[in-house]
């Protein structure tokens, strides 16, 4: 039986005033393609469902590591959240921004976990590793 994972994914992004709304637009979209994004009060706002196309960019650079840990520091009851640099966003390319926002601001993460639990939705989106193979892979080639 396939797991049912159920979460609120709030993303943020200030726009500037140097900055075009729509390149911030964009730099939201690029990461979470799958977010309803709306401009409100100087900022990007998405909501979403899914970090699927984060989960697969994670996988493709190969940093589920590093968004494990991410994921483990921002912890709270019932979610978690992070934040991603805008410049690299825009790219398609995930970069997690730590310590002060960017002088351009950052992209902010809020995901609230419905179901099953917190720790079953990070390792569904970030699954453990062991020599830079997710486990689930390696367990499948054995």
């Amino acid at each position: 039986m396939t797991a049912v994972y159920r979460a609120a994914v709030r993303v943020t992004a200030p726009v500037e005033p140097t900055e075009v709304t729509d390149r911030v637009r964009d730099a939201v979209a690029s990461v979470f393609p799958e977010a309803e994004i709306a401009v409100e009060d100087g900022r990007v706002v998405g909501e979403s469902h899914s970090l699927e196309h984060l989960s697969e960019l994670l996988h493709r650079q190969e940093i589920l590591d590093t968004a494990r840990q991410q994921f483990h520091d921002g912890l709270s009851d019932g979610g978690f959240s992070f934040r991603l640099k805008k410049q690299a966003a825009l790219q398609g390319r995930v970069n997690f921004a730590v310590g002060s926002p960017g002088e351009l601001g950052d992209v902010s993460v809020e995901v609230r976990v419905e179901e099953p639990s917190v720790e079953a939705f990070v390792d569904h989106v970030a699954p453990e590793t062991e020599e830079g193979v997710p486990v689930e892979e390696r367990d499948h080639r054995e």
